[in-house]
């Protein structure tokens, strides 16, 4: 998944530690031991942080992540002898690189100017000192400006899920194609899987056949369908089975709606009515991470007009772009929430920022 793009990060990578390295020199020993108080200051810092995590949970798996951020910080000490100052001009030549490499990945413009401005922020100008190589102070770099653009809103939809008062309907919405109504099934299997019972709505009244797919999708999982005949109110079947939630003591509705584009007036007219008539917790827009700088354009003109809630990027496991990925929770500033990775009903994946970059920046 997203090959493509960590080939290319990893010739920056290997560019600008080459940049590094030959501006890097040795500490003298009054040197090396401020930087010997700053590890341990950061070591400090890592375990009064650790402390104030309260969660059980949270607890077990921060104390895995400080034994791990604990050893790093400790061998850094020992090793902290170098530093280095990297001129502006010295990182044009792997940054225009690096800038063209994101753009033919389908990252949006915007973004890409986002991830150099603070790889230059990092890295230029002020004097870095660092531990077991130049390379670390790159790759540190890098994961920061990768994270600032995808790591935005911090909504969690699982969490949310389970926080929220019961029913919780959640609207689906993008163009046609791209595997929403799939991605629908996919969701109500995860979520039956945790404990929750669902209904579906199709909401999707004007696709011929749109009724028979969500039925066969909801008969292979157990779970009801709401249903009107071909070209009736979608807000009418989507309210009906808000309705049959609450009279059977249903956690979740996942409604369907029509395919449409943001510039079709009478489905963005009905959409409206949804939200007015129904007013859904959730909308979630969904589009193919394949489709790249074209997904993270209609991202942007479906939030614009409809204020989506987070997206799911469908068939991720054949992009090796990762353009749409890297681009349309900065566009919108609205989350990621899955990813789509195959046709069965469990090829669906939360999405994680952090692992998406440690992917990324994988040698």
């Amino acid at each position: 998944m997203f090959d493509g793009l960590k080939d290319k990060l990893s010739n920056f990578r290997e560019d600008a530690e080459e940049v590094a390295e030959e501006n890097a020199e040795e500490l003298d020993s009054d040197e090396a031991a401020e930087a010997d108080a700053e590890a341990d200051a950061a070591e400090a810092d890592a375990e009064a942080a650790d402390i104030e995590d309260e969660s059980a949970e949270s607890d077990a798996e921060t104390e895995a992540s400080d034994s791990s951020s604990g050893g790093f910080v400790s061998k850094a000490s020992s090793l902290a002898r170098g530093r280095v100052v990297i001129d502006e001009e010295d990182l044009d030549g792997p940054l225009r690189e690096l800038e063209l490499a994101l753009l033919e990945s389908d990252v949006e413009m915007s973004v890409a100017e986002e991830i150099l401005d603070q790889i230059r922020d990092d890295l230029v100008g002020e004097e870095r000192k660092f531990t077991e190589s130049t390379g670390a102070l790159v790759e540190d770099a890098l994961r920061d400006a990768l994270l600032s653009v995808i790591d935005v809103n911090g909504f969690d939809f699982e969490e949310a899920i389970a926080e929220s008062e019961k029913p919780v309907t959640v609207v689906f919405t993008g163009v046609n194609g791209v595997g929403k109504t799939t991605t629908i099934a996919k969701l109500a299997k995860r979520l039956e899987d945790q404990g929750y019972s669902v209904v579906l709505a199709n909401g999707d009244t004007y696709r011929a056949g749109a009724n028979e797919q969500l039925q066969e999708h909801a008969d292979n999982l157990g779970v009801k369908l709401i249903s009107h005949e071909q070209g009736g109110d979608p807000t009418a079947v989507v309210y009906d089975a808000v309705e049959y939630a609450e009279a059977n003591d249903i956690d979740v509705v996942l409604g369907d709606t029509a395919g449409r584009l943001h510039t079709s007036s009478d489905l963005m007219t009905q959409l409206e009515k949804l939200d007015r008539v129904v007013d859904p917790d959730y909308t979630v827009f969904v589009d193919e991470a394949v489709a790249g700088q074209d997904a993270v354009n209609r991202a942007r003109e479906f939030d614009d007009a409809a204020a989506i809630d987070g997206t799911i990027l469908t068939m991720a496991d054949a992009d090796s772009q990762g353009g749409a990925a890297i681009s349309v929770s900065h566009v919108t500033g609205k989350p990621i929430l899955f990813l789509g990775t195959g046709q069965g009903y469990d090829d669906i994946q939360k999405f994680d920022p952090e692992a998406l970059v440690d992917d990324l920046l994988e040698d």
